[in-house]
């Protein structure tokens, strides 16, 4: 995330040609913890009750098109340093007038198994055309998903920024959606506008801030650096 070969997928993409990033190519042993205070995990509203959630593994907004299972709340759960990190750059974005939109944080290796699952099972069009229209379903395993999970080791999270300077929080236009799996939801794509290309940079800027590395091939996904428990993964289901 030793953890089972079963459980060890994770979205991303050409994870080794990113030095920082090798640490995804271990596989973390997995924690007894079955909770998240044994965990030492914490839910990011109690530290940043303004932080938006938009957790799309709870619910059918997502790419496997069903509630992931694992997901029984729609929730944010990160180790406490991660949590105390990302509160902080809520509460430099709300003085700028923007929020933060969190996708996912903490991801049960369980749920990391029903991405394999559901790469098996039958396409559907409203997933492809909305999250992979341009790859076949199973070549997604050749390169979209990969062997381990950093958002299973608690510190990794997915998100977005909303624009709230004229009253109502609305997102910004980030040029593709979240879990786009393409070369356009690169963080530094060609080809975007001169909007699209200065959102990405505002939240990325705004996350370095905080002490969060972005995944370059995935503009939404950051951890923590240096991670606090690079060698454990969770696998209790949110609640």
């Amino acid at each position: 995330m030793s953890l089972p070969r079963r459980h060890t997928v994770r979205l991303c993409v050409a994870v080794l040609a990113l030095p920082w990033w090798g640490a995804l190519a271990a596989e973390p042993d997995v924690s007894a913890a079955a909770t998240p205070a044994q965990a030492g995990m914490r839910e990011i509203r109690e530290l940043a009750p303004d932080i938006a959630l938009d957790i799309r593994y709870a619910g059918s907004d997502n790419f496997t098109g069903r509630p992931v299972p694992g997901y029984d709340a729609a929730k944010c759960y990160l180790l406490e340093p991660a949590a105390v990190a990302l509160a902080r750059v809520q509460a430099a974005l709300r003085r700028e007038g923007y929020s933060l939109q969190v996708f996912d944080c903490y991801r049960p290796a369980q749920s990391v198994k029903a991405f394999v699952d559901w790469v098996a099972a039958a396409d559907d069009p409203r997933a492809k055309a909305a999250h992979y229209p341009n790859v076949d379903k199973r070549a997604l395993l050749d390169g979209y998903i990969a062997g381990t999970s950093g958002h299973s080791r608690g510190a990794t999270v997915d998100l977005t920024l909303l624009d709230c300077r004229a009253g109502a929080c609305v997102p910004l236009d980030m040029g593709t959606g979240f879990d786009y799996f393409d070369p356009r939801a690169h963080t530094d794509a060609p080809g975007l506008s001169a909007a699209q290309a200065g959102n990405r940079r505002r939240l990325l800027q705004a996350m370095a801030a905080g002490g969060f590395g972005n995944y370059p091939m995935e503009w939404w996904h950051y951890t923590l650096r240096p991670e606090p428990a690079p060698d454990t993964a969770y696998d209790f289901p949110v609640r």
